[in-house]
């Protein structure tokens, strides 16, 4: 499942937040914001979300409490997706490639991972 539209800085800080608290109010939101804009400005950009599909909301008394319609891995997924096919022509290998170069100092642990999952690719035939 794709999360429907991109996100803007502030989307995603948003986001953040709602997936770390699982579910929240605005007030809740806008507490958690390093630099927050007013509680109006949080309060529609929580409705944009709800109305691109990233955010649902149920009433408890007078208040909205706002749910993130995906999980965050799922989130993630559809946007790297999309860095993939915007930044590197659709190739996974070619993104890989460019975050490794961008992290030259990986420590031993992290070096063993990315070759036990490429050696899993290559055992795959991926």
């Amino acid at each position: 499942m794709d999360v429907p539209d991109p996100l803007s800085r502030r989307e995603r800080q948003i986001m953040n937040t709602v997936h770390r608290l699982g579910e929240a109010s605005v007030a809740a939101v806008r507490d958690q914001l390093a630099d927050p804009p007013s509680y109006s400005s949080v309060r529609a950009a929580m409705g944009t979300l709800v109305r691109k599909g990233h955010l649902q909301t149920r009433t408890e008394g007078r208040a909205y409490l706002y749910r993130p319609v995906v999980e965050p891995v799922t989130a993630r997924r559809s946007a790297l997706r999309r860095v993939v096919e915007n930044f590197f022509g659709g190739s996974p290998a070619n993104a890989a490639v460019a975050l490794i170069e961008l992290s030259a100092d990986l420590d031993p642990t992290t070096q063993q991972r990315l070759q036990a999952l490429i050696d899993e690719a290559r055992e795959d035939g991926r």
